[in-house]
């Protein structure tokens, strides 16, 4: 071998080189190798989210010309207006304020005993089968479960053939059955952030108060639930905010009763007044970030 031979042979190839110097300059940099892997997700929230709010939140101060149909895209609160003093509109959102806060407080009060049992009492095994039954609902269709549930509430469903045998009567189709439907439809979602949070208390802590004479509720008390609060608070935000714009349930088994989504809805469609649906939407969205701003305040988030 010659000496050029033997020097062509020591230069690493350029690729390698251009690698390696990556490699190092973000083994170097942390915030920029949490800036490059951070761009493209968010860039797509922004374009999806930021600007699509912020194109409704525009919309919502434009009109429709009652002659042509046609959007005026002239600045007007006319919309803001319309839904701050109308009545239908302050009735429908303590209505939808309610369902969501019932549907809430029922979930939240199901998955606490079912994922304790998971988290803490199960074995392996069984802890496998449960999140599996817990996740088997969300493979099937949201239509097909809301319609199942209205089958299940009609004067001869299965419901109404149950309670009659202890002489009760089916809640037919109405706000009650739309509560009992969102519950069912959003409970895994509040089920698995509330498994997630009791896997993380150490089983030694649960150890410790019983050894220090707490009982079962005391310990529950003053040192799970403590603990358990942010994860509890995440499970509220999925099925709060999915139930604030919901519209399909109603629809299918509230009978003649609305929520903000079925304005929404009814606005896009039936109205063809996008500007007015606009403002409408503006509500829950206004409401979410009340929640969260109030949620944040307490420090539960900073947990997650």
């Amino acid at each position: 071998m010659t000496d050029s031979d033997t020097a062509q042979a020591a230069v690493p190839p350029p690729g390698v080189t251009a690698a390696r110097r990556l490699s190092s300059l973000l083994s170097a940099r942390p915030k920029l190798r949490l800036s490059l892997l951070l761009t493209a997700p968010l860039t797509w929230l922004v374009l999806i989210y930021v600007v699509a709010l912020a194109a409704l939140l525009v919309t919502a101060f434009w009109s429709v010309d009652s002659f042509t149909g046609e959007i005026n895209r002239s600045l007007t609160f006319a919309n803001l207006r319309e839904i701050t003093t109308e009545s239908l509109y302050r009735t429908v959102t303590i209505r939808t304020l309610g369902v969501a806060l019932a549907v809430t407080v029922i979930d939240i009060a199901i998955a606490l005993p079912i994922a304790f049992y998971m988290a803490k009492v199960a074995s392996r095994r069984m802890q496998g089968m449960l999140v599996i039954a817990v996740l088997t609902p969300l493979w099937a269709s949201y239509l097909v479960k809301a319609f199942a549930w209205r089958s299940v509430l009609s004067d001869s469903g299965v419901f109404d053939w149950a309670a009659g045998r202890v002489g009760l009567d089916t809640p037919g189709y109405g706000l009650s059955a739309v509560v009992m439907t969102q519950a069912y439809i959003w409970l895994p979602y509040v089920i698995l952030p509330i498994f997630a949070g009791l896997e993380r208390v150490p089983d030694s802590l649960l150890d410790a108060a019983s050894d220090l004479g707490a009982s079962t509720w005391q310990t529950l008390r003053t040192v799970v639930f403590p603990m358990l609060v942010p994860a509890i608070i995440a499970g509220s935000i999925f099925s709060f905010s999915l139930t604030l714009g919901d519209y399909i349930t109603v629809n299918i088994v509230g009978g003649a009763n609305q929520m903000l989504g079925n304005l929404v809805y009814t606005n896009v469609g039936a109205a063809n007044n996008l500007p007015l649906a606009a403002a409408v939407a503006l509500i829950p969205v206004i409401i979410m970030i009340g929640y969260l701003g109030a949620v944040r305040r307490t420090g539960a988030l900073e947990n997650l």
